[in-house]
């Protein structure tokens, strides 16, 4: 009798042995899978997403520096390595815009040689210090000026120049015109994805990146 239960003993350890030692099925193994999939899917385009923000907060930061900068060099009077076109020259800096074409993907930091509030010259020539190339597929997509919560889209290009002793912003288009009138200027960022990013410049010279 007790040879009969050593053995029966033995039998259940082999079955719950070999019930331990069993590997994955076919089935097991493809829902395995499809789950890592799926998971993989949901983690790469999660991230890809997060890198798009990451990147138009990083190009809108750098513009609204850009714009610090210009103004920065207007109050300190910084003396440009071009010779100015006007006598007596004012210290005056500034950033072009353009939401248009080709030229939505760059914006440049200029010094205003002849006091005009606008740059002139093209690829980094005449009044150009620093042109910027934007890249990863990020372009300036809106330029608006703001009164209240109404918007008026601006379609040519503009300038947001600073000019000593004034720490205020002066806005103004291609041929001389100054824009006025408005709470402040809005420039959106925006990826090939659809995010946005915005920079608020205001008349008094205070810069907003949301």
């Amino acid at each position: 009798m007790i040879y009969f239960f050593r053995k029966l003993k033995s039998y259940k350890l082999k079955a719950i042995s070999y019930k331990l030692n069993k590997g994955m099925t076919y089935i097991e193994l493809i829902v395995v899978l499809i789950i890592f999939t799926i998971m993989s899917s949901v983690v790469i385009f999660n991230y890809g997403d997060f890198q798009s923000r990451i990147d138009l907060k990083n190009l809108a930061s750098d513009i609204a520096l850009q714009v610090v900068a210009a103004q920065k060099a207007s109050l300190s009077g910084l003396q440009p390595v071009q010779i100015p076109t006007v006598s007596p020259w004012k210290p005056a800096y500034g950033i072009y815009f353009n939401s248009s074409g080709v030229n939505s993907k760059s914006f440049v930091y200029f010094v205003d040689l002849d006091n005009s509030n606008f740059a002139s010259g093209g690829n980094c020539t005449g009044e150009c210090v620093n042109y910027f190339a934007i890249t990863k597929g990020n372009y300036v997509s809106r330029i608006d000026s703001y009164v209240g919560a109404v918007a008026t889209s601006i379609t040519n290009p503009i300038c947001v120049t600073f000019k000593r002793p004034n720490s205020s912003a002066i806005f103004s288009y291609s041929d001389g015109t100054t824009v006025t009138g408005f709470d402040y200027m809005q420039i959106t960022v925006s990826s090939p994805k659809g995010k946005t990013s915005l920079i608020k410049i205001y008349p008094s010279g205070r810069i907003q990146v949301n």
